[in-house]
């Protein structure tokens, strides 16, 4: 089996040799300041006994999923802790396909490209269903790709790359196409604390035996590298995935679960609606560039990514690294994501130099 390498590491090593200062748009790692109570919490784990190093549980601390599970509305059982929501994602669509009920994968395209690789490595086979031109999916045409030899139905919202948000009606009809054709609707909520416009929908509010939630900390805390992500599973699906999770990970970081522990109990939700504010301002900065450098683009209502289009000037890997070479700035290619959008450009929104490449796009356009 070969695999392509992903675009982000091309474009992130082509910045880093570049011969001028370059603004990172291409990492979704958050730059504000974690909270508080997770930086107390790795201080504080520093000091605890040695058996606290050990292996935990390989399911998770039982303190830490009794935290998701009471904020989820779920079972405690139902929960396993992840090495980030990028573990959590591999293993709801492995156990999802391991059922033998198809090994089809529906994608949206646009597509967050991690969702096509792991389909081919876990042997599936990908269907795209397309978006439209502000990210929302429609159900209907969901509805109409699906079949007997759908297996699994992967969606993310918010949204990336789009900032779509998937209201409820559209998440109770997934969830009813998933049970229709007897697929796995698995719903990536990462950035559910940047909902933009108090819309979203998880999909656990449906209590569907057909539906894996999963989502973490990377995002919600600023702390990408802490690696705590955690699945939501119907209660027939669990016990083989932990086996899964056991035989690929054994466990994830019992320090960072830990301090995310401390941080769900401690943090307030200021915390989380100021980082909304401060995405809300950054949006602002960076569309009024794209005005006035005549762009067409995405406004998120979730998640921190601006999709533009330039006439003249298409979203090609070469183009991106013209923008880097001669703007300063590195963003997406929008083949990346798929070919719905492949003469778009994807920007991430969290640097503090949003302000700046707004400028140098604008200028560069001129």
């Amino acid at each position: 089996m070969e695999y392509e390498t992903p675009l982000f590491f091309h474009v992130m090593e082509y910045a880093d040799r570049a011969d001028r200062d370059v603004i990172d748009m291409v990492s979704g790692n958050p730059d504000w300041e974690p909270p508080e109570a997770l930086r107390d919490g790795l201080r504080e784990y520093a000091d605890l006994e040695p058996d606290r190093f050990e292996y935990p549980p390989s399911d998770g601390l039982r303190e830490l999923r009794e935290e998701i599970a009471a904020r989820r509305g779920v079972d405690t059982e139902q929960v396993i802790v992840t090495n980030g929501t990028g573990e959590a994602n591999y293993l709801a669509m492995a156990r999802a396909l391991e059922r033998e009920r198809g090994d089809e994968v529906i994608l949206t395209d646009p597509v967050y490209p991690y969702y096509p690789g792991k389909t081919t490595m876990l042997g599936g086979t990908q269907r795209f269903v397309e978006t439209d031109e502000d990210g929302q999916l429609d159900p209907a045409v969901v509805r109409e790709a699906a079949s007997e030899e759908t297996g699994v139905i992967v969606v993310n919202t918010p949204n990336n790359p789009t900032g779509a948000v998937y209201q409820a009606e559209t998440m109770e009809a997934l969830v009813d196409v998933a049970e229709a054709n007897d697929a796995i609707l698995v719903s990536d909520e990462v950035y559910d604390h940047f909902d933009l416009s108090g819309t979203f929908s998880s999909a656990l509010r449906y209590e569907s035996d057909h539906c894996i939630v999963t989502n973490g900390f990377s995002k919600s805390m600023a702390s990408t590298g802490l690696r705590v992500g955690y699945a939501v599973f119907p209660e027939h699906l669990i016990e083989n995935a932990r086996s899964r999770h056991m035989l690929v990970n054994v466990a994830t970081t019992r320090p960072g679960q830990y301090a995310a522990l401390r941080s769900l109990r401690e943090t307030d939700p200021a915390y989380h609606e100021a980082n909304r504010e401060l995405l809300r301002d950054r949006i602002t900065a960076f569309t009024d560039a794209l005005d006035a450098a005549g762009a067409e683009y995405t406004t998120p209502e979730g998640s921190f990514y601006v999709m533009a289009r330039f006439e003249g000037f298409d979203g090609s890997l070469e183009n991106v690294e013209r923008l880097i070479d001669e703007a300063g700035v590195a963003g997406m290619p929008g083949e990346a994501f798929g070919d719905s959008r492949d003469d778009w450009f994807r920007f991430a929104l969290v640097t503090p130099q949003v302000t700046e490449a707004a400028s140098r796009l604008a200028a560069f356009f001129e």
